[in-house]
């Protein structure tokens, strides 16, 4: 499993966000089109009717976003050590991203968990938009472009890769090499 920007990539399988489980919300994006997982939202949009797919309130990495994340981890581990375990425990949830798919005029918004604790770089989200973009384009640049990317997940990535290698998979995948 691998993190590129927006897409939690696993396998052969891509995921606008982080990959759900059980009940908790997610997208997946198939050959067939975009699925919704999860308590309340699943169903298939086929690519053939999408003709727009963006996100929203993703978490962009800042200062203050890092700041924060540090000060909580501090906080909670002073309280863990303070507390008996199960004593008002309650783990934070993500943050939650809005992926809109719009088909026929109508907008169907799903929700996903963000991946990326810190927050997503702001040159990610931009390229992982234009993927976005680009996977409404025509069904013959949705399919090389999504094949693209379930292949670099296929081949062993394993690990997410730095950041200059993830924004090269972006620009690749976006057509803007």
């Amino acid at each position: 499993m691998a993190m590129v920007g927006l897409f939690w990539i696993a396998e052969g399988d891509v995921y606008v966000g982080a990959k759900p489980s059980g009940l908790a919300p997610g997208v997946r994006l198939t050959s067939e089109g975009v699925m919704g997982l999860g308590d309340r939202q699943s169903g298939l949009q086929l690519w053939e009717d999408v003709s727009a797919l963006t996100v929203t309130d993703v978490p962009v990495k800042s200062l203050m976003r890092q700041v924060g994340v540090v000060k909580d981890l501090a906080l909670g581990t002073v309280k863990q050590l303070a507390m008996p375990v199960g004593v008002g425990m309650v783990d934070e949830a993500p943050p939650i991203m809005t992926v809109r798919v719009t088909s026929s005029g109508t907008v169907r918004e799903l929700q996903a968990y963000g991946a990326a604790a810190v927050g997503y770089p702001q040159t990610e989200v931009d390229l992982s938009l234009a993927v976005l973009s680009r996977l409404t384009e025509g069904a013959a640049t949705m399919e090389t472009t999504l094949a693209a990317m379930s292949d670099w997940g296929r081949a062993g990535a394993g690990a997410t890769p730095r950041a200059t290698e993830r924004e090269q998979l972006l620009r690749t995948w976006a057509g803007r090499e």
